[in-house]
């Protein structure tokens, strides 16, 4: 089995460790998914109070960004006419710049202003009876892709430029995670794992003094060695179609990616952009692990034909 591990140990975390401190579990649904977290409550923790807190986190997370609520910010935004500016919760806006920066990096294999080709393949809110025809793929992608999009991050603005949707599913449940991980700190919790929908973070230790540890999955067929992370101050996020099917579109060719890729793992201190990042692996296929090796990402690709890994990834496996 391959053990990866965190560049550094936060000292921080053994202060005050208590061997004896018992593991609470919370759990519940959100963003058409289960989340859960496991912590390590500290003196006089309120947990009825902290799982409230996490719900509506959430619930507010979705209020704002989600593609199904009609309601939502996004859907909101989808709906404005062309040429109208939307001011953006800081939440919002703070999704909005990392996905147009990772678009930006990859070409365009992430692009968050995919939601027309989203809803005519049948992955959004609406079912359809069958795969779009070339006209309906055609007219979706000529009101799609993030370089229609002006943003003025300073005034948390974003323009519609006309027929555009938003669908912000490849990163906003990583950006849930961070926030639940970054809430509960708040609220005086070091130790913890935050789960949303298989992507995870672990900030602390266990009690034991043992790091937060991860099995990555592995898709049916792919003959790999395991890989275990210690996730420390670290987050993990996986993304593939060996469950659902060809789900994650290509958004450069508005049909589904389909390079032989099984699943992609990313590993970052955040897991917002380990979420986005996964995505974009999945879609650009290997070729896009050397635009990851460029920008220090640590990854893992796993394909028809075996696996690649990212030197960044590469350098955190314990020899």
């Amino acid at each position: 089995m391959l053990i990866a591990v965190p560049a550094a140990i936060d000292p921080a975390a053994f202060v005050g460790l208590d061997s004896t401190a018992l593991v609470v579990d919370l759990d519940g649904e959100t963003m058409g998914t289960t989340w859960s977290v496991r912590l390590v409550p500290p003196p006089r923790c309120g947990l009825i109070a902290i799982r409230a807190a996490i719900v509506a986190r959430l619930d507010g997370i979705v209020a704002e960004m989600s593609h199904w609520e009609a309601s939502s910010h996004l859907s909101r935004f989808n709906r404005a006419a062309r040429g109208t500016w939307t001011v953006l919760p800081p939440d919002f806006a703070h999704v909005v710049a990392a996905a147009l920066r990772i678009a930006e990096i990859t070409d365009g294999a992430f692009d968050p202003a995919i939601g027309r080709l989203v809803d005519i393949w049948g992955f959004g809110p609406a079912p359809v009876p069958g795969a779009p025809n070339e006209a309906a793929i055609d007219a979706a992608m000529r009101v799609s892709g993030w370089q229609r999009l002006r943003f003025d991050p300073a005034a948390r603005r974003l323009c519609q430029p006309g027929g555009l949707a938003l669908d912000l599913s490849g990163i906003a449940k990583g950006f849930a995670v961070d926030t639940v991980a970054n809430m509960l700190a708040e609220h005086g919790v070091r130790h913890m794992l935050v789960e949303i929908g298989g992507e995870l973070v672990g900030r602390g230790v266990r009690p034991d003094g043992e790091p937060w540890w991860v099995d990555l999955e592995i898709p049916p067929g792919v003959k790999v060695e395991p890989l275990r992370v210690a996730l420390h101050g670290l987050a993990v996020a996986t993304s593939g179609n060996y469950r659902r099917g060809d789900h994650n579109l290509d958004p450069r060719t508005g049909r589904p990616a389909n390079r032989g890729v099984k699943s992609v793992s990313v590993l970052h201190p955040s897991a917002m952009i380990a979420d986005a990042w996964a995505t974009a692996l999945t879609v650009g296929g290997p070729a896009t692990l050397a635009v990851a090796e460029v920008h220090g990402i640590a990854a893992r690709i796993l394909t028809d034909d075996g696996e690649g890994l990212t030197p960044a990834l590469t350098a955190m496996l314990e020899g």
